[in-house]
């Protein structure tokens, strides 16, 4: 297959405002890519975007929308056949990283999205959760076909995105990406994996958000109730109701948690469109089988 020379990427960087500093440096990093047309948009969630760099376009929600609301916002205003969601914390410590991505991508037409190998700064190490595998050895990060991946930081073909709806922009924080694979892959589409494509994200834990816990569960419920076939809802939510209990010990985390469950249960997850069984096998196959 012939690649193109320039692949054109809309970058979408969405900021609360309350990292300047760290925005400015992933701006910077960006800016500094090659091989690549680059259209870079900076989603203000409750913040009017201000001193940005000459050529960054910006877009102003009044309020927070949520992370994968915002992301959507962001896909609607940059151009480009790729779209890359990238942290405002995150860096891109090589000039040919999305290049890099994009050629991925192209290496087939049924490749969806490329999420790179995410490593912290400080300590160089890839924490386990932004490893898109079940079953890792330390160090050794096996890259290729995989069934999920880590939202913060992904190039995403546009086609692909918009042919499945997006992100699931009610879900405010939180599964998000699982939504997105299940229906890219649903769709026919392959998700990959490049450990050796490096972008830097200092790791911080997801619980510090004062909405994780609710927002955890409840979206998980949803998540369930959108996607998975019928037979299969009620052990996906046993299994990581499970798996909640064996991890969490705080009393109040566990009583959020649940509420937030029951918020699942009670409310509209929208709509409901269960992947098929051949999905089911691809995600098992993968090592992502939708109980867990």
């Amino acid at each position: 297959m012939q690649m193109q020379e320039r692949p054109s990427v809309g970058v979408v960087v969405l900021s609360m405002g309350n990292r300047p500093v760290e925005l400015t440096e992933a701006i910077r990093t960006v800016q500094m890519q090659e091989g690549v047309d680059l259209d870079i948009v900076v989603v203000g969630n409750g913040w009017r975007p201000e001193g940005l760099p000459t050529g960054v376009r910006s877009v102003y929600e009044a309020e927070n929308t949520g992370i994968p609301e915002g992301r959507n916002i962001g896909a609607s205003e940059a151009i480009g056949e790729f779209l890359f969601f990238f942290d405002d914390d995150a860096t891109i410590p090589e000039p040919d990283v999305l290049a890099r991505l994009a050629a991925k991508i192209q290496e087939a037409d049924d490749i969806a999205l490329c999420q790179p190998g995410l490593t912290d700064p400080e300590t160089g190490e890839a924490p386990r959760r932004w490893v898109p595998r079940l079953r890792v050895k330390p160090g050794e990060f096996q890259g290729g076909q995989v069934a999920t991946f880590s939202e913060g930081v992904v190039m995403i073909r546009r086609s692909a995105f918009v042919q499945v709806g997006g992100w699931p922009g009610r879900f405010f924080f939180g599964h998000e990406g699982i939504d997105l694979a299940w229906r890219l892959m649903d769709a026919g589409w392959r998700l990959w994996y490049a450990p050796e494509i490096p972008v830097n994200h200092p790791y911080t834990e997801a619980a510090r958000h004062a909405v994780y816990y609710r927002t955890n569960a409840r979206n998980r419920v949803w998540v369930a109730k959108r996607n998975l076939p019928a037979p299969l809802v009620p052990v996906y939510l046993a299994t990581w109701t499970a798996l909640t209990l064996a991890r969490v010990h705080d009393r109040e985390a566990l009583k959020v948690w649940f509420r937030g469950f029951g918020e699942g249960v009670r409310t509209d997850a929208g709509e409901r469109l269960p992947i098929s069984w051949r999905t089911v096998r691809a995600l098992t196959k993968a090592g992502r089988p939708p109980i867990i």
